[in-house]
């Protein structure tokens, strides 16, 4: 009897470490963090809506709210987010100083979102001669606003520009600091709010103002499994948007500083393609994105904001949204 016992506790032990091993290999390994940043822009709250209604859990996705879009750029740089969102005309800017960024979301075209707002008494860009403009020291600040001005028989020679963040635009204008400011949602409710007036907007120049989703081409070749999941929470949240706007505004009205009303209003100046339009506007089907990029890439190099103007076709991964169920 004495010789089988230590044959008998070799067995229990053996036994004892292949339950061990097996229990460590159902663990679950944490995902890679994917992390996505943007600032606050009713366009990127879709993302927002997919984190709280838990469509990225146990992704590794996170999205992180940045006070601008400067800021949002730096974080790309640096590599310490994976994806971006920005408006084209960034990108463009951005592509001339790092390896090309890859578009794989058209996220929203602005209409309207996008304005240059100034005090009560001046109802035109004309009436802003000689006056105190605050814009973002961004590309898109500059671009917005040279093209009010060229619409207007203007040039920036005729405005005094005021470099202001987005953090910063409210209180400058109520303050005085500034007349008018090129700006957008939810300043832009909030300063209409107390009585400004808008002088020029993104409907002005339909097509131009597009805000996108960009990652860099390694990524895009390498984490294809994060950007899908990215992607399908995206488009269910816009669904979801679509189908419960109450619901929706009363989750992503407080994260955008303004009211349920407020927010809803703010939507209605941008149009956010689905899944297909999509694909339709990614694979070049539906012509309109490229020939509005190629108008943006041609004015932002008339500008002297692009050292040369860029073939945006180049620019744009399709792969990751046709891989999207």
């Amino acid at each position: 009897m004495s010789s089988t016992v230590p044959g008998v506790k070799l067995i229990i032990a053996l036994a004892l470490s292949f339950f061990a091993l097996l229990a460590a290999g159902c663990e679950k390994t944490p995902p890679e963090p994917f992390r996505v940043g943007t600032n606050t822009w009713p366009g990127y709250e879709p993302l927002y809506l997919a984190q709280d209604l838990g469509y990225y859990r146990d992704t590794g996705i996170e999205v992180i709210r940045y006070p601008s879009a400067s800021e949002v750029i730096r974080a790309f740089r640096s590599g310490f987010i994976d994806a971006a969102a920005l408006t084209m005309d960034e990108v463009l800017l951005l592509n001339e100083h790092m390896n090309r960024p890859s578009v794989v979301l058209v996220m929203d075209f602005s209409s309207g979102g996008d304005a240059i707002i100034a005090k009560k008494g001046y109802e035109s860009m004309k009436a802003l001669e000689g006056k105190r403009i605050g814009t973002e020291s961004s590309a898109l600040g500059a671009f917005f606003l040279s093209r009010a001005l060229s619409l207007s028989n203007m040039s920036i020679e005729d405005v005094k520009v005021v470099p202001l963040e987005i953090d910063e635009h409210e209180v400058a204008f109520k303050s005085g600091i500034v007349d008018a400011v090129v700006t957008f949602e939810p300043v832009r409710s909030n300063l209409l709010k107390s009585g400004a007036r808008v002088v020029f907007d993104s409907s002005n120049i339909p097509g131009e103002i597009v805000d996108v989703l960009i990652v860099k081409e390694d990524v895009a070749e390498n984490r294809g499994n994060s950007m899908e999941l990215l992607l399908s929470g995206w488009f269910r949240s816009v669904d979801y948007i679509k189908k419960n706007p109450a619901a929706s505004a009363r989750i992503l009205a407080e994260k955008e500083g303004v009211t349920e009303a407020q927010f809803l209003e703010s939507l209605e100046g941008l149009h956010i393609p689905g899944r297909d339009e999509n694909i339709a506007l990614l694979s070049g089907r539906d012509e309109s994105l490229k020939k509005g990029v190629a108008l943006l890439s041609l004015n932002m190099a008339k500008s002297g904001l692009l050292d040369k103007a860029v073939d945006a076709t180049t620019l744009i991964d399709k792969g990751p949204v046709t891989r999207v169920k």
